[in-house]
């Protein structure tokens, strides 16, 4: 009995420790951002484009191409917002250092070509939003800019497919597929995050 109290009191200690873990670095950290590299793969995070607010992370070869049907490609939604935009922490912050620099840049030129009344003062950073496991997963991802019509729509923080949906539908956002620079995107671990380095 003795045995199993001390069993019992190491359980619930590591329990403890590990809550107080979990909780300290979601306040500390808030949500992850920038890109990683581990061995020959960028590693980013994503929001779930099914679950409001969730993250999960894709990895994907770094000087890989990608040779897929396009049928065989899931979206993976990119909102840009503008300086000014009121939206808080994004995943890939473009100033003051752009954290996503192998297409941070061309997302931004992108936003300011296509929509110059919104973005012609700058680009603050962009969001990935994607479906992660489930049905609607594919490791074959087609990048699609989500611009958004006014400076007032941008204050509208992005995060699931339905609200992307719904602000397209309203006139707040336009949809650019860049079929083109479809990439392969596995669904890695919270823990691979973690093992990678963030980019210099």
């Amino acid at each position: 009995m003795k045995h199993l109290r001390k069993i019992m009191a190491a359980g619930l200690l590591a329990l403890t420790l590990a809550a107080a873990t979990i909780g300290g670095v979601a306040v500390a950290s808030g949500v992850p951002s920038g890109q990683r590299v581990l061995g020959q793969s960028v590693v980013e995070p994503v929001y779930d484009a099914d679950n409001a607010g969730a993250i999960g992370f894709i990895s994907t070869p770094q000087h890989a191409g990608l040779h897929s049907d396009a049928e065989a490609q899931a979206p993976l939604y990119l909102p840009v917002y503008p300086t000014g935009s009121t939206v808080g922490q994004l995943i890939c912050p473009h100033t003051p250092v752009d954290t996503c620099p192998d297409h941070g840049p061309g997302i931004a030129g992108v936003a300011q070509a296509m929509e110059p009344g919104v973005y012609g003062a700058g680009v603050i950073g962009h969001d990935h939003v994607a479906q992660l496991r489930g049905a609607g997963f594919h490791v074959a991802l087609e990048p699609i800019v989500v611009l958004f019509t006014s400076r007032a729509a941008a204050d509208e923080h992005l995060t699931t497919r339905a609200a992307i949906d719904a602000a397209i539908t309203r006139g707040d956002a336009i949809a650019v597929p860049l079929e083109a620079a479809a990439l392969h995107g596995e669904q890695v671990s919270h823990r691979v995050w973690n093992l990678a380095n963030p980019v210099q």
